[in-house]
């Protein structure tokens, strides 16, 4: 298993000034703090949305990268969305999984299932061209500069578990300033 901060700390060392980072939840305040930048584009109240929203992004915004930061119940929300986002065939967006078996920021509830289920398969079946799943850090690190070569969507399932604890600032995800931050940054580019 990864850490979860690792894994971001990691995943920050290749994303680039220029690409469009969603994230939900406790992915997303983690990152805050790990990396903040404007073009982190904060869905707050989505869970389920993560990567709808991303898709969106990705296909408005071809010359960026687009990475997703999902969760597993996350994702289970709205699993069709792995069969648009295939057909979509998006080749600037980059869908990461952090699978922890629980819906941690709202009370670490088990995700149903969530122990089981293979991501990184279905996203295959759902038309994404490169899927791979990762619980050792090692590894991802050597892989990440060949994956965020490849054409996309790229999917991968990330076996975490928490790391450090970094503040939840509902405060500023539900701010203007967020989404202010993140639409003149978007403008910009």
């Amino acid at each position: 298993m990864m850490l979860r901060d690792e894994t971001l700390m990691a995943l920050g060392e290749v994303i680039e000034e220029g690409d469009i980072v969603v994230a939900v939840y406790q992915s997303l305040f983690d990152w805050m703090e790990i990396k903040p930048r404007d073009l982190n584009y904060v869905a707050t109240g989505a869970m389920g949305q993560a990567s709808s929203h991303g898709l969106g992004l990705a296909l408005a915004n071809p010359e960026r990268k687009v990475f997703v930061f999902d969760g597993d119940g996350s994702l289970l929300m709205n699993l069709g969305t792995l069969a648009t986002i295939g057909e979509a065939a998006s080749e600037n967006l980059y869908h990461l999984v952090f699978a922890n078996g629980t819906y941690e920021v709202n009370g670490g509830h088990p995700v149903p299932g969530g122990k089981n289920i293979d991501f990184a398969s279905i996203a295959t079946a759902c038309g994404y061209p490169h899927s791979f799943r990762f619980s050792s850090l090692r590894k991802m690190q050597g892989m990440l500069a060949e994956i965020i070569s490849c054409k996309g969507p790229v999917f991968m399932a990330l076996d975490i578990e928490p790391g450090k604890k970094y503040p939840w600032k509902y405060d500023y995800i539900h701010s203007s300033e967020a989404r202010d931050r993140f639409r003149r940054a978007l403008n910009q580019g």
